[in-house]
């Protein structure tokens, strides 16, 4: 049990379930992003489509003819409309998350420079120098 409490404690695990739980709302938003603002005009653009309609019904549905008695049967439908919101919603998160890795690379190479540019300071002289630099100090008085 111990062992478990200190995998848990790392800093690693508290960030990736961090990460985790970032992902999961990013991709909420970008669904959003893609369903409400997006689809929208480019199903305007194209006649009126809204793509979450799309779909090739291969059985329609039934409807009970006795209630209670169980007939129904929902409707069975290739739904490739909802396919292509999703394929549209994971290009535009791969993108988003492509100018992410892109800047932060960026910003990452740019504190690389700066920390080679920065002059190292001066070593500090050995205790043998200072001592050598005392007596010639001496000397010379």
């Amino acid at each position: 049990m111990n062992e478990f409490k200190k995998f848990i404690a790392k800093g690693n695990v508290l960030e990736m379930a961090v990460g985790l739980i970032m992902a999961l709302y990013f991709g909420a938003i970008i669904k959003s992003l893609v369903n409400d603002i997006i689809m929208p005009p480019v199903g305007i653009i194209l006649g009126g489509v809204d793509f979450s309609d799309l779909k090739i019904i291969l059985q329609s549905a039934v409807i009970e003819s006795v209630p209670g008695a169980g007939d129904a049967v929902g409707e069975v439908a290739i739904a490739y409309g909802l396919f292509i919101n999703a394929i549209i919603t994971f290009l535009i998160v791969a993108f988003a998350i492509f100018m992410i890795v892109k800047s932060f690379n960026k910003m990452k190479a740019k504190m690389q420079k700066k920390a080679e540019e920065a002059p190292a300071a001066p070593a500090a002289p050995s205790k043998e120098e200072v001592l050598l630099t005392e007596i010639r100090d001496l000397l010379k008085k």
